[in-house]
């Protein structure tokens, strides 16, 4: 793509940053093929090529945020299917991340809108606040459809999609660290995270579980919080970065204390934010060494996993599982294979759903701003699911599970959890209905020299 930009202009980094982006771009159109707004919408200017041209015109023109590059850059999910697609390699993630703090610092935006996405930030990334306000949801539930005549749509999808009853707070409740009962084979630190530990925190229990079983020490950071990944996605550059900064000095000081081999992700869409910490902060003098110290040794769970030897399943089942992988799985993080296979390995058979590669519409908070496609696209997400006749799904993300959840009646887990299931966990929350397809493996009879030796003879 041929670009116009000033000298003065490309003496910005941001600037020379995104036309080296731009220039990549050879109008092709795969991207438009994968990209999960314009299969629902049919509209170029909600497609990545679409979208490319707008941010480019803006950026060229060294113009404030109009209101259509506004209205379709919101409309993006961040799936990065297109990135995947791409034969030319074009980083539509910090591009169209560039276009929101632009949009975020220029643009003009709806006094409703403003509150709404203020409260959002300033909620869900804490999770005693979070937790404070599921409390209240069920004063709002009444009144969800006088919301939504009200012009109220993205509080009352926020209201219909909270859970009907918080879960119990999770067993093992960090800051500390859970020292693993067998011999230790491995020091890990695991994030907690902000809204999965107040909408699942089994998630978090079962991971530690899971790894403890096997001789891993699984540590919680002090001071640790968000990944950022909310603040991030809607253009509050200094907030995320605050954040991401904050996480950098809590692993950090825990490295200090002890060898740790990897810094341990159980929600996709935070291991793609965490990543990416290098790049984020990368004209930071102080801290651009660490947060790529921290990003190269950031794994996803199932990425782990894949190269630990976890023994065999203590439980076997004939349970049917569609796994559905969270575009931050697949396209953020490059990570297609490694938990399939981990469910099979753990004796589950595991089949693909069908149009993988479009998003189920969760995309962080994009299901409360954007309620009417990300209905859309969960719609298209179900049936295709209901299509592949499994008796559950797995998933990676919480943001996944809170959306598919309450569109369907096929109970959905994370793969972490049926993981622990397996290798003798407990029956994840909502599967205990499926508990009797699940059956312990007979532990072998255990001999002993003496039982292969002959009396002596009298």
């Amino acid at each position: 793509m041929q670009t116009n930009f000033s000298a003065q202009q490309l003496s910005d980094p941001r600037i020379a940053e995104a036309e080296r982006i731009l220039r990549r771009c050879v109008h092709c159109g795969f991207c438009t093929a994968v990209c999960s707004t314009y299969v629902v919408l049919g509209d170029e200017r909600d497609s990545p090529r679409g979208r490319i041209y707008l941010i480019k015109d803006m950026l060229e023109q060294n113009r404030d945020a109009g209101a259509q590059v506004q209205h379709h850059i919101d409309r993006c999910l961040s799936c990065l299917s297109c990135m995947t697609t791409c034969p030319s390699g074009v980083d539509y993630m910090h591009l169209v991340d560039m276009a929101r703090v632009h949009i975020n610092e220029t643009g003009t935006r709806t006094p409703k809108d403003r509150a709404m996405r203020w409260l959002l930030s300033r909620v869900i990334p804490y999770p005693d606040r979070f937790r404070l306000a599921l409390k209240l949801v069920p004063l709002g539930r009444p009144f969800v459809n006088v919301m939504r005549k009200l012009g109220l749509k993205e509080l009352a999808s926020m209201i219909e999609l909270a859970p009907q009853s918080i879960p119990p707070a999770p067993r093992y409740e960090g800051p500390g660290t859970a020292a693993t009962d067998a011999k230790r084979r491995a020091r890990v630190i695991m994030m907690a995270g902000c809204a999965q530990q107040v909408l699942r925190p089994d998630i978090n229990d079962a991971t530690i579980r899971l790894l403890a079983r096997r001789g891993v020490d699984v540590v919680v950071a002090n001071g640790a919080g968000c990944c950022g990944s909310l603040v991030h996605h809607m253009g509050q550059e200094e907030q995320a970065l605050e954040q991401a900064r904050r996480n950098v000095d809590a692993w950090l000081h825990e490295m200090e204390k002890a060898p740790v081999d990897a810094i341990i992700i159980n929600a996709s869409g935070c291991g793609t934010t965490v990543k990416d910490y290098g790049h984020m902060l990368r004209h930071d003098p102080e801290y651009a060494e660490k947060a790529k110290r921290i990003s190269e040794m950031t794994r996803d769970i199932t990425e782990f996993l894949s190269g630990y030897e976890l023994g065999p399943p203590k439980r076997y089942s004939s349970l049917r599982v569609a796994y559905h992988s969270a575009c931050s799985m697949q396209h953020g993080q490059r990570i297609t294979d490694e938990p399939k296979e981990l469910l099979v390995k753990a004796g589950y058979t595991v089949t693909d759903i069908a149009e993988g590669h479009i998003c189920c519409g969760s995309a962080g908070v994009y299901n409360i701003l954007q309620p009417e496609i990300a209905g859309q696209l969960r719609e298209r997400k179900v049936k295709n699911i209901r299509n592949a006749k499994p008796d559950l799904v797995a998933t990676g993300n919480i943001g996944c599970i809170s959306q598919l959840e309450k569109g369907m009646d096929i109970p959905i887990a994370h793969t972490v959890e049926l993981l622990d299931w397996a290798f003798g966990g407990p029956v994840p929350r909502g599967l205990e209905g499926l508990a009797k397809f699940v059956s312990d493996v007979p532990e072998p009879p255990r001999y002993v020299p003496d039982d292969y030796l002959e009396a002596d003879a009298q």
